[in-house]
This record gives C-alpha cells, sequence and structure tokens, in this order.
C-alpha cells in the first residue's frame, strides 16, 4: 500500500491529491463501491463519483493510458514494474496502441450521442470537470445549520452545474429544497418590496406544498420584512418535518437592478443568517444565494450578506482542465505535445472559459474544423463563436453607456477604470474581469472582435456625420 501511494504521489506530482481524493483511491484499491465509500464519509454518492471520475481521469493523462475504478489494480501495479524493472521500451508500444478515446470511456464518444453545451452539465455526466476544492467547500458548508453559501461568477461560467450538484448531495441527505429563480418574476413583481416579499413566500409555500396563508401573518403596520419573517418563523418553518431545508436562490444579481428591492431583501437575508446563530428554528434554514456580479447598492457593512458566511468564486479552467476536459470528449490533441501547446492556445483565446471550451470541443468532434483553423477563425462572424459575439454585441447595443465602457476597456492593453455600475454590468456578461473599479478585455476573443465590430461602427458613425 505505500508503494502505491509514492508512486500514485509521483505520478501526480503536479497537483498533490486532497483528503477525499486520498480517501476515494485508497477504498477503491480496497474494492469497495461508491455507495459505500459514500456511506462511510458522509459526502453523497454522486459526490463521491465525480471525485473518483476526476481521480482516474488525471491518472490516465499522467500515464497515458486509461485508468478507470476497475482496472486500477492493473494499471498501477503496471507502472511500478515500469519503475522497478525499466521496462518503458517494452511497455510503451503497448501504450501507444491506445487511442486517446478509449482512454476515458467506450462507446461514449460519438458526435451524434455529445450534446450541444447548453445550460447546466448533466448530473453524472462525464463533461463536468469537477474542481474537488470547491464541491468540497459547498457540500461540507451545507451541513452546517444556519448557513449562508454565496456562488458568484459571470454567465455560463457553472455557476448552476455547480448548484445542482450541491442541491443532489442535499437531497440524498434527505434535506428539503427550495430552488427560485428570479429570472422567473414578471417585472410587475419588483414594483414594490412588498409585492416582491409576498411572491417570495408564495413561492416557497408551494414548494413546501402549503397552503400560501399570507393574510393571515402580514401586517402592515409592522412591515412586509417583519411581515416576511414571521410568515417564515412561526408558518413555514413550524409546519415542515425537521429535515434541514435549503433554500437556493438563483440569478440573485436581477434584484440588484432594483435598489427598492435590494436595500431591503438582501439585508433581510443576513439578518435570518444571524437569526440562526441563537435561534433552533431558523438553524433548519441553509441558504445559498448565486449571482453573475458583485453587488452595485450601497448597503452598510453590517446589513451586507456578502461579507458574511462562505463565498465561492468560480475560477476559468486551468490548461490541465481544458486538457481533461479534451480528454473525455475524446479528442486526439489532448494526448500529446504538440496538441496540449493548441490547447494553452485556446485557453488563451477564450480564457479558460468553461462554455467557450466546450463549445470548441463539441465542433471539434463533428470533425468540422482542426484546432489551427477554429483558432484562426474564432473572432470572426463565421467563426463557431459567431453567434455567441453577436448576441453580446446585440447586448451592448442596447445599453449606449455599456457599450461606450466595452469601447474604453478594449482601446488599451492597460486597465481602465469604469463607472462602477457599468463595470459590474460588463463583468455579470463575462466580457471583462474587475480588479476594483479596473476593467480589462476578459479574454482575446472579446478584444479582437469588439476591436473589430465597434472600430466598424465608429466609422459608419464618422460617415453619416461627413454626409450631414
Amino acid at each position: 500500500m505505500d508503494k502505491l501511494l509514492q508512486s500514485v504521489k509521483k505520478i501526480l506530482q503536479d497537483k498533490p491529491l486532497g483528503s477525499i481524493q486520498w480517501f476515494v483511491l485508497y477504498q477503491s484499491w480496497l474494492g469497495k463501491t461508491y455507495g459505500e465509500m459514500a456511506e462511510a464519509s458522509g459526502y453523497g454518492n454522486n459526490y463521491i463519483k465525480e471525485v473518483g471520475s476526476e481521480l482516474w481521469q488525471d491518472l490516465s493523462i499522467a500515464l497515458g493510458k486509461r485508468v478507470t475504478k476497475k482496472n486500477l489494480h492493473l494499471a498501477l501495479n503496471n507502472h511500478l514494474q515500469d519503475e522497478i524493472g525499466n521496462q518503458e521500451n517494452q511497455i510503451q508500444p503497448k501504450f501507444g496502441a491506445e487511442s486517446s478515446l478509449e482512454m476515458v470511456s467506450p462507446d461514449f464518444f460519438s458526435a451524434s450521442k455529445i450534446e450541444f453545451p447548453s445550460g447546466p452539465v448533466a448530473l453524472g455526466s462525464p463533461l463536468y470537470i469537477n474542481r474537488p476544492s470547491l464541491e468540497e467547500l459547498v457540500c461540507n458548508e451545507i451541513l452546517h445549520p444556519g448557513c449562508l453559501i454565496r456562488i458568484k461568477a459571470p454567465r455560463k461560467m457553472g455557476k448552476s452545474s455547480l448548484l445542482n450538484r450541491m442541491i443532489a448531495y442535499a437531497r440524498e441527505r434527505d434535506y428539503q429544497i427550495v430552488y427560485l429563480d428570479f429570472q422567473e418574476a414578471d417585472q410587475d413583481v419588483f414594483a414594490s418590496l412588498d409585492k416582491f416579499l409576498r411572491w417570495f413566500c408564495i413561492n416557497v409555500s408551494r414548494q413546501f406544498n402549503l397552503f400560501p396563508c399570507l393574510d393571515d401573518f402580514w401586517d402592515i403596520e409592522m412591515g412586509s420584512k417583519v411581515s416576511c419573517k414571521i410568515y417564515f418563523e412561526a408558518y413555514l418553518l413550524q409546519y415542515v418535518n425537521d429535515n434541514p431545508i435549503v433554500l437556493a436562490l438563483n440569478e440573485v444579481h436581477r434584484v440588484f437592478e432594483h435598489p427598492n428591492i435590494a436595500q431591503d431583501f438582501l439585508p433581510m437575508l443576513r439578518f435570518w443568517h444571524e437569526q440562526a446563530k441563537q435561534d433552533e428554528t431558523w438553524q433548519k434554514l441553509r441558504m445559498v444565494v448565486v449571482h453573475t456580479t458583485e453587488i452595485y447598492i450601497p448597503l452598510k457593512l453590517n446589513q451586507s450578506p456578502f461579507n458574511v458566511g462562505l463565498t465561492i468564486t468560480l475560477p476559468p479552467f486551468t490548461l490541465k482542465q481544458v486538457q481533461n476536459l479534451a480528454l473525455r470528449y475524446g479528442l486526439d490533441c489532448a494526448g500529446n505535445s504538440e496538441g496540449v501547446k493548441c490547447l494553452a492556445s485556446l485557453q488563451a483565446m477564450v480564457g479558460g472559459h468553461p462554455y467557450l471550451v466546450s463549445l470548441a470541443f463539441y465542433h471539434l468532434c463533428q470533425g468540422e474544423m482542426t484546432l489551427e483553423v477554429l483558432l484562426e477563425t474564432a473572432s470572426t462572424p463565421i467563426g463557431i463563436y459567431g453567434q455567441h459575439l453577436r448576441e453580446l454585441l446585440t447586448l451592448l447595443q442596447r445599453e449606449p453607456e455599456l457599450m461606450s465602457a466595452m469601447q474604453q476597456v478594449i482601446a488599451t492593453d492597460e486597465k481602465v477604470e469604469l463607472e462602477v455600475i457599468a463595470a459590474y454590468k460588463l463583468e455579470s456578461m463575462g466580457l471583462v474581469q474587475l480588479n476594483g473599479n479596473q476593467a480589462s478585455a476578459m479574454c482575446e476573443l472579446y478584444r479582437l472582435y469588439f476591436s473589430q465590430q465597434l472600430g466598424k461602427q465608429n466609422d459608419a458613425n464618422a460617415s453619416r456625420k461627413f454626409l450631414s
């Protein structure tokens, strides 16, 4: 067993394993099932499977051959014999005969079976790139009574995919789930705080299969926030069973657009979180807040829910993760040094953005073009990102102040200080990365495309002025 541990440490020397990865490796070596591991560790079955999947992929990349839970003994014993007996020349031909398609999962990688990247990655999908430290943090935190978790990242970075896995983990522990997406709320809902909080309470009630008897608890004299608190405290949290409740609030940045709502609703969430420190009733509630950008409504430090609890910021993919995903798509470029150089160029072009990387791999799997051609045409209207880029351009054209801010960003290679709301909205769209109010283009793809498009618009405007 000691030889196994030392061997794996050497194989994965650039990616040290955490405690949960060592646990899955050791238990797999002993022949335990994922279900048995989940029961022994307290983690959810799906989470353990994803940790295992990530581990086998890392070993596959490092060894240059397919490693699975089933062939772990054989793969590592062969590697140990290779080290001890110095038999590289005998074993290498056998490794070389295996294609990268075989390295991951037989029969999975067929172009007709791979879905177009759109929306969250399905639970159990091999195309989900696990970020063990983040998943582990979220799954551990949700176990704490009264916890508040915040997941922040621009559009299409994987927030909903992570949220869905956390929800699946909570469900496996028999937690009750309430999921609200603020994108579903009609514009009229944001007309007043009272209307918004009543909408909020009605939706939560219906997910608990409880009749929304708001009028029995709502008191205009006490105000909407206090009425909402009483409704939760005296009704919802009393009439559901004793299992913990996960209140998952997605697309919360929609609330930021309505200062009359945000300035009361967000401090209310913080107050509920703090109530759990002294009130057992509120300890049943665990809140998860998901949004695309920092809040740009001024709140007092002691009222903001965003300086308490656990904050998770989703980073872009590293080159190792890009290579891992390419391997899962069955792409040959994942298994050789020249291919990895091309993958590094792709990562640089799109800034490691998960959706943009997945879109590239989807098209490469269809055999439509080579990676070199994909990169050459990436920022043009005929490239694979054409529709995505046009959608972003349309959004900018609807808000002249954002268009002006983006022009400032791409006009220089230096960071640019932008007006706060414009900066945060561009960050929410994924167009810029921020350091305070200092903004720079999120990736080379956006810088090239918007330099071309906004340059054309400036030329057209100049021509119109000349002609008039």
